[in-house]
Protein backbone atom coordinates (compact mmCIF):
# COMPACT_ATOMS: atom_id res chain seq x y z
CA UNK A 1 0.00 0.00 0.00
CA UNK A 2 1.06 3.56 -0.63
CA UNK A 3 0.30 6.57 1.55
CA UNK A 4 -0.14 10.30 1.01
CA UNK A 5 -0.96 13.41 3.01
CA UNK A 6 -4.64 14.34 2.94
CA UNK A 7 -4.58 17.80 1.41
CA UNK A 8 -2.68 20.26 3.56
CA UNK A 9 -3.38 18.35 6.77
CA UNK A 10 -1.05 16.13 8.76
CA UNK A 11 -3.25 13.10 8.15
CA UNK A 12 -1.38 10.39 6.26
CA UNK A 13 -3.86 8.14 4.47
CA UNK A 14 -3.69 5.04 2.33
CA UNK A 15 -4.30 5.59 -1.39
CA UNK A 16 -7.42 3.45 -1.00
CA UNK A 17 -10.12 4.42 1.49
CA UNK A 18 -12.54 1.70 2.58
CA UNK A 19 -16.09 2.97 2.22
CA UNK A 20 -18.35 1.50 4.89
CA UNK A 21 -21.81 2.33 3.55
CA UNK A 22 -22.44 -1.36 2.93
CA UNK A 23 -21.78 -2.40 6.53
CA UNK A 24 -24.94 -2.91 8.56
CA UNK A 25 -28.10 -4.38 7.04
CA UNK A 26 -31.10 -2.43 8.28
CA UNK A 27 -34.63 -3.13 7.06
CA UNK A 28 -36.01 -0.32 4.95
CA UNK A 29 -32.61 1.20 4.17
CA UNK A 30 -32.02 1.78 0.46
CA UNK A 31 -28.99 -0.54 0.45
CA UNK A 32 -30.52 -3.32 2.56
CA UNK A 33 -30.63 -5.61 -0.47
CA UNK A 34 -26.85 -5.84 -0.69
CA UNK A 35 -25.45 -4.57 2.64
CA UNK A 36 -23.64 -6.95 5.00
CA UNK A 37 -24.32 -8.12 8.51
CA UNK A 38 -21.70 -7.40 11.16
CA UNK A 39 -19.65 -10.62 10.94
CA UNK A 40 -18.73 -10.37 7.23
CA UNK A 41 -18.26 -6.61 7.61
CA UNK A 42 -15.66 -7.20 10.32
CA UNK A 43 -13.80 -9.65 8.10
CA UNK A 44 -13.51 -7.05 5.34
CA UNK A 45 -12.30 -4.42 7.80
CA UNK A 46 -9.75 -6.87 9.18
CA UNK A 47 -8.54 -7.73 5.67
CA UNK A 48 -8.26 -4.05 4.79
CA UNK A 49 -5.96 -3.50 7.76
CA UNK A 50 -3.86 -6.50 6.74
CA UNK A 51 -3.39 -4.94 3.29
CA UNK A 52 -2.24 -1.65 4.81
CA UNK A 53 -5.44 0.31 4.32
CA UNK A 54 -5.68 2.77 7.19
CA UNK A 55 -8.42 5.12 5.91
CA UNK A 56 -12.07 4.33 6.68
CA UNK A 57 -15.14 6.33 5.71
CA UNK A 58 -18.62 6.07 7.21
CA UNK A 59 -21.56 8.36 8.05
CA UNK A 60 -24.26 8.87 10.65
CA UNK A 61 -26.85 8.08 7.96
CA UNK A 62 -25.43 4.72 6.87
CA UNK A 63 -27.75 2.07 8.20
CA UNK A 64 -29.14 4.52 10.73
CA UNK A 65 -25.75 4.62 12.45
CA UNK A 66 -25.15 0.87 12.34
CA UNK A 67 -22.18 1.31 10.01
CA UNK A 68 -20.47 3.52 12.59
CA UNK A 69 -21.11 0.98 15.33
CA UNK A 70 -19.71 -1.91 13.30
CA UNK A 71 -16.65 0.04 12.18
CA UNK A 72 -15.92 1.28 15.69
CA UNK A 73 -16.15 -2.17 17.25
CA UNK A 74 -13.97 -3.74 14.55
CA UNK A 75 -11.25 -1.11 14.73
CA UNK A 76 -11.25 -1.33 18.52
CA UNK A 77 -10.57 -5.06 18.23
CA UNK A 78 -8.15 -5.04 15.29
CA UNK A 79 -6.03 -1.86 15.33
CA UNK A 80 -4.50 0.74 17.67
CA UNK A 81 -6.56 3.93 17.41
CA UNK A 82 -3.61 6.09 16.43
CA UNK A 83 -2.81 3.89 13.43
CA UNK A 84 -6.10 4.41 11.59
CA UNK A 85 -7.74 7.42 9.98
CA UNK A 86 -11.49 7.47 10.60
CA UNK A 87 -13.85 9.76 8.71
CA UNK A 88 -17.55 10.11 9.35
CA UNK A 89 -20.18 12.49 8.01
CA UNK A 90 -23.10 14.47 9.42
CA UNK A 91 -26.35 15.23 7.64
CA UNK A 92 -28.12 18.62 7.29
CA UNK A 93 -30.34 19.97 10.04
CA UNK A 94 -33.78 18.41 10.14
CA UNK A 95 -37.01 20.38 9.91
CA UNK A 96 -37.62 19.54 13.57
CA UNK A 97 -34.26 20.98 14.61
CA UNK A 98 -34.89 24.15 12.63
CA UNK A 99 -38.34 24.54 14.22
CA UNK A 100 -36.78 24.02 17.66
CA UNK A 101 -34.23 26.76 17.04
CA UNK A 102 -31.20 24.47 17.16
CA UNK A 103 -28.36 26.33 15.47
CA UNK A 104 -26.02 24.91 12.89
CA UNK A 105 -23.17 24.92 15.40
CA UNK A 106 -25.24 23.03 17.97
CA UNK A 107 -26.32 20.60 15.26
CA UNK A 108 -22.68 19.84 14.42
CA UNK A 109 -21.85 19.27 18.08
CA UNK A 110 -24.88 17.05 18.69
CA UNK A 111 -24.27 14.93 15.59
CA UNK A 112 -20.56 14.53 16.34
CA UNK A 113 -21.20 13.49 19.95
CA UNK A 114 -23.66 10.83 18.79
CA UNK A 115 -21.25 9.56 16.12
CA UNK A 116 -18.41 9.36 18.62
CA UNK A 117 -20.63 7.34 20.95
CA UNK A 118 -21.58 4.93 18.16
CA UNK A 119 -17.94 4.62 17.08
CA UNK A 120 -16.75 4.21 20.67
CA UNK A 121 -14.07 6.83 20.06
CA UNK A 122 -12.95 10.10 21.64
CA UNK A 123 -12.30 11.77 18.29
CA UNK A 124 -12.56 11.31 14.54
CA UNK A 125 -9.72 12.20 12.23
CA UNK A 126 -11.91 13.74 9.55
CA UNK A 127 -15.41 15.13 10.12
CA UNK A 128 -17.32 15.68 6.91
CA UNK A 129 -20.35 17.78 6.05
CA UNK A 130 -22.30 15.17 4.05
CA UNK A 131 -23.95 17.69 1.72
CA UNK A 132 -24.52 21.41 1.44
CA UNK A 133 -27.25 22.49 3.86
CA UNK A 134 -29.36 25.08 2.07
CA UNK A 135 -31.40 25.81 5.20
CA UNK A 136 -28.51 26.56 7.54
CA UNK A 137 -26.02 29.46 7.29
CA UNK A 138 -22.64 28.02 6.36
CA UNK A 139 -21.09 30.32 8.98
CA UNK A 140 -22.91 28.41 11.72
CA UNK A 141 -21.70 25.05 10.47
CA UNK A 142 -18.13 26.26 10.04
CA UNK A 143 -18.11 27.69 13.56
CA UNK A 144 -19.39 24.38 14.93
CA UNK A 145 -16.76 22.45 13.01
CA UNK A 146 -14.03 24.81 14.19
CA UNK A 147 -15.10 24.30 17.79
CA UNK A 148 -15.05 20.53 17.26
CA UNK A 149 -11.41 20.71 16.18
CA UNK A 150 -10.53 23.03 19.03
CA UNK A 151 -12.15 20.61 21.47
CA UNK A 152 -10.11 17.71 20.11
CA UNK A 153 -13.17 15.86 18.81
CA UNK A 154 -12.02 16.12 15.18
CA UNK A 155 -8.56 16.54 13.71
CA UNK A 156 -9.66 18.01 10.36
CA UNK A 157 -12.84 18.76 8.42
CA UNK A 158 -14.10 17.99 4.94
CA UNK A 159 -17.19 18.36 2.79
CA UNK A 160 -19.11 16.17 0.36
CA UNK A 161 -21.65 16.71 -2.41
CA UNK A 162 -21.20 20.41 -3.10
CA UNK A 163 -20.36 22.74 -5.96
CA UNK A 164 -16.93 24.28 -6.39
CA UNK A 165 -18.28 27.76 -5.68
CA UNK A 166 -19.70 26.53 -2.38
CA UNK A 167 -16.40 25.00 -1.29
CA UNK A 168 -14.52 28.16 -2.30
CA UNK A 169 -17.05 30.36 -0.45
CA UNK A 170 -16.91 28.24 2.71
CA UNK A 171 -13.12 28.23 2.85
CA UNK A 172 -12.98 31.98 2.23
CA UNK A 173 -15.34 32.55 5.16
CA UNK A 174 -13.31 30.20 7.34
CA UNK A 175 -10.06 31.95 6.46
CA UNK A 176 -11.56 35.37 7.14
CA UNK A 177 -12.66 34.26 10.61
CA UNK A 178 -9.58 32.23 11.49
CA UNK A 179 -11.55 28.99 11.49
CA UNK A 180 -10.69 25.52 10.24
CA UNK A 181 -10.98 25.14 6.46
CA UNK A 182 -12.22 22.14 4.52
CA UNK A 183 -9.17 20.07 3.58
CA UNK A 184 -10.97 17.48 1.45
CA UNK A 185 -14.01 17.03 -0.75
CA UNK A 186 -15.88 13.79 -1.36
CA UNK A 187 -17.74 14.04 -4.64
CA UNK A 188 -19.12 11.79 -7.37
CA UNK A 189 -16.26 11.07 -9.79
CA UNK A 190 -15.35 8.11 -11.99
CA UNK A 191 -14.81 7.25 -15.66
CA UNK A 192 -18.57 7.31 -16.29
CA UNK A 193 -19.21 10.56 -14.43
CA UNK A 194 -16.58 13.25 -14.85
CA UNK A 195 -18.51 16.45 -14.23
CA UNK A 196 -16.23 17.26 -11.28
CA UNK A 197 -13.51 18.03 -13.84
CA UNK A 198 -15.29 21.22 -14.89
CA UNK A 199 -14.62 23.28 -11.75
CA UNK A 200 -14.08 21.13 -8.66
CA UNK A 201 -10.90 19.37 -9.79
CA UNK A 202 -9.16 22.62 -10.85
CA UNK A 203 -10.19 24.33 -7.59
CA UNK A 204 -8.79 21.49 -5.50
CA UNK A 205 -5.58 21.43 -7.50
CA UNK A 206 -5.17 25.20 -7.03
CA UNK A 207 -5.90 25.20 -3.29
CA UNK A 208 -4.33 21.88 -2.26
CA UNK A 209 -7.64 20.27 -1.30
CA UNK A 210 -7.74 16.47 -1.36
CA UNK A 211 -10.17 14.68 -3.67
CA UNK A 212 -11.62 11.52 -2.11
CA UNK A 213 -14.40 10.59 -4.54
CA UNK A 214 -17.13 8.06 -3.92
CA UNK A 215 -18.58 5.58 -6.45
CA UNK A 216 -15.16 5.10 -8.12
CA UNK A 217 -16.41 1.98 -9.96
CA UNK A 218 -19.85 3.42 -10.79
CA UNK A 219 -21.57 1.00 -8.39
CA UNK A 220 -19.89 -1.96 -10.08
CA UNK A 221 -20.59 -0.99 -13.68
CA UNK A 222 -16.90 -0.45 -14.39
CA UNK A 223 -15.94 -3.72 -12.71
CA UNK A 224 -18.21 -6.20 -14.50
CA UNK A 225 -19.39 -7.03 -18.02
CA UNK A 226 -22.73 -5.38 -18.73
CA UNK A 227 -24.37 -8.80 -18.90
CA UNK A 228 -23.15 -9.81 -15.44
CA UNK A 229 -25.50 -8.84 -12.63
CA UNK A 230 -25.06 -8.44 -8.89
CA UNK A 231 -27.28 -7.77 -5.90
CA UNK A 232 -26.32 -4.11 -5.92
CA UNK A 233 -26.78 -3.63 -9.66
CA UNK A 234 -30.23 -5.19 -9.40
CA UNK A 235 -31.55 -3.75 -6.12
CA UNK A 236 -29.87 -0.42 -5.32
CA UNK A 237 -32.38 2.12 -6.63
CA UNK A 238 -30.08 5.04 -5.80
CA UNK A 239 -27.30 3.59 -7.95
CA UNK A 240 -29.75 2.69 -10.72
CA UNK A 241 -30.95 6.27 -10.72
CA UNK A 242 -27.40 7.48 -11.19
CA UNK A 243 -26.37 5.22 -14.06
CA UNK A 244 -29.22 3.42 -15.81
CA UNK A 245 -30.39 6.45 -17.80
CA UNK A 246 -26.95 6.89 -19.41
CA UNK A 247 -26.17 3.20 -19.94
CA UNK A 248 -26.10 3.52 -23.72
CA UNK A 249 -23.64 6.41 -23.81
CA UNK A 250 -21.50 4.83 -21.08
CA UNK A 251 -21.20 1.50 -22.88
CA UNK A 252 -18.28 2.59 -25.04
CA UNK A 253 -16.24 3.55 -21.98
CA UNK A 254 -17.01 0.27 -20.23
CA UNK A 255 -15.89 -1.63 -23.32
CA UNK A 256 -12.63 0.31 -23.47
CA UNK A 257 -11.96 -0.49 -19.82
CA UNK A 258 -12.45 -4.18 -20.62
CA UNK A 259 -10.25 -3.96 -23.72
CA UNK A 260 -7.39 -2.24 -21.90
CA UNK A 261 -7.66 -4.66 -18.97
CA UNK A 262 -7.27 -7.64 -21.28
CA UNK A 263 -4.39 -6.01 -23.13
CA UNK A 264 -2.47 -5.23 -19.92
CA UNK A 265 -3.35 -8.42 -18.03
CA UNK A 266 -5.30 -6.50 -15.39
CA UNK A 267 -8.83 -6.62 -14.07
CA UNK A 268 -11.42 -4.00 -15.01
CA UNK A 269 -11.33 -2.73 -11.45
CA UNK A 270 -7.59 -2.19 -11.63
CA UNK A 271 -7.88 -0.23 -14.87
CA UNK A 272 -10.78 1.96 -13.72
CA UNK A 273 -9.19 2.67 -10.34
CA UNK A 274 -5.74 3.06 -11.86
CA UNK A 275 -7.14 5.86 -14.02
CA UNK A 276 -8.83 7.55 -11.05
CA UNK A 277 -5.80 7.21 -8.79
CA UNK A 278 -3.80 9.23 -11.31
CA UNK A 279 -6.15 12.16 -10.59
CA UNK A 280 -7.23 12.01 -6.94
CA UNK A 281 -5.83 11.46 -3.45
CA UNK A 282 -7.79 8.45 -2.21
CA UNK A 283 -10.99 7.08 -3.75
CA UNK A 284 -13.61 5.71 -1.36
CA UNK A 285 -14.03 2.08 -2.38
CA UNK A 286 -16.92 0.05 -1.03
CA UNK A 287 -16.51 -3.70 -0.71
CA UNK A 288 -18.86 -6.55 0.15
CA UNK A 289 -16.23 -9.23 -0.50
CA UNK A 290 -12.54 -9.38 0.44
CA UNK A 291 -11.71 -10.03 -3.22
CA UNK A 292 -13.17 -6.64 -4.15
CA UNK A 293 -10.79 -4.96 -1.75
CA UNK A 294 -7.79 -6.93 -2.92
CA UNK A 295 -8.39 -5.83 -6.52
CA UNK A 296 -8.72 -2.24 -5.37
CA UNK A 297 -5.48 -2.40 -3.40
CA UNK A 298 -3.68 -3.86 -6.42
CA UNK A 299 -4.78 -0.84 -8.47
CA UNK A 300 -2.45 1.37 -6.43
CA UNK A 301 0.46 -0.15 -8.37
CA UNK A 302 -1.19 0.30 -11.79
CA UNK A 303 0.42 2.89 -14.04
CA UNK A 304 -1.44 3.95 -17.16
CA UNK A 305 0.22 6.00 -19.87
CA UNK A 306 -1.15 9.35 -20.97
CA UNK A 307 -2.27 7.72 -24.22
CA UNK A 308 -4.11 4.96 -22.34
CA UNK A 309 -5.88 7.49 -20.13
CA UNK A 310 -6.88 9.52 -23.17
CA UNK A 311 -8.23 6.36 -24.82
CA UNK A 312 -10.44 5.67 -21.81
CA UNK A 313 -11.63 9.27 -21.62
CA UNK A 314 -12.32 9.93 -25.31
CA UNK A 315 -15.89 8.54 -25.56
CA UNK A 316 -17.18 10.59 -22.61
CA UNK A 317 -20.05 12.99 -23.19
CA UNK A 318 -21.46 15.46 -20.63
CA UNK A 319 -23.87 14.05 -18.05
CA UNK A 320 -26.71 15.65 -16.15
CA UNK A 321 -26.30 15.87 -12.39
CA UNK A 322 -27.59 12.84 -10.53
CA UNK A 323 -28.07 11.64 -6.96
CA UNK A 324 -27.64 14.16 -4.14
CA UNK A 325 -26.44 16.90 -6.47
CA UNK A 326 -29.57 16.53 -8.58
CA UNK A 327 -32.01 16.99 -5.72
CA UNK A 328 -30.22 18.94 -2.99
CA UNK A 329 -31.05 22.51 -3.93
CA UNK A 330 -32.52 25.52 -2.18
Amino acid sequence: MRYVKLGKSELEVSRICLGCMGFGRVAGDHHAGWALEEAPSREIIRRALEMGINFFDTAMSYGGGESERILGRALHDFAPRDQVIVATKFSPRTAEEIAAGISGAQHVNDCLNKSLKRLGMDYVDLYICHMWDYHTPIEELLFGLHRAVEAGKARAIGISNCYAWQLAKANAIAERNGWQKFISVQGHYNLLFREEEREMVPLCREDGIALTPYSPLASGRLAKPRTERSARLDTDLVAKGKYDATAAQDAAIIERVAELAEKKGLTRTQVALGWLLSKVTSPVVGATKAAHLEEAAAAVEVSLTAAECAYLEQPYVPHRLVGVMQFNHA
